[in-house]
């Protein structure tokens, strides 16, 4: 028997990448409530950072997210990277709470400001 085990309505028929952006969006609608400006930059998924990490300015540990700052009329972007947010976490509840901390992290580092700024509620999960 070949096809979907579920109906794309269910959960089930969600992909891993999909269930993943949903927690990204789902972490940046938190966020705009109290940062309408967020409306303006670009949130993307990326399965992994680009292998050309010493250039970018990290040693061995593989970044979750990354910034680009607005420039040539192209907006800021934040960037959350899949694989390794996936790996360092288990269990929906956790991987969600990961995604929410990075999430705030970059938009904290490219406003400038503090992730309990961002935030308050950052770091008590």
């Amino acid at each position: 028997m070949r096809g979907p085990i579920a109906p794309p309505q269910v959960p089930l028929a969600a992909s891993r990448a999909e269930t993943f952006a949903d927690l990204v969006q789902d972490s940046v609608e938190r966020l705009e409530r109290r940062w309408p400006q967020l409306a303006d930059i670009d949130f993307l998924v990326l399965d992994v950072p680009r292998l050309d990490g010493a250039a970018a300015g990290w040693d061995e540990t593989v970044p979750l997210g990354g910034t680009v700052t607005a420039r040539d009329g192209r907006p800021a972007r934040v960037v959350i990277y899949r694989r390794p947010v996936e790996i360092r976490s288990k269990g929906r509840d956790e991987r969600a709470a990961l995604v929410h901390e990075v999430v705030v992290e970059q938009v904290a580092d490219l406003l400038g400001l503090t992730p309990e700024t961002v935030d308050p509620r950052y770091g008590e999960d």
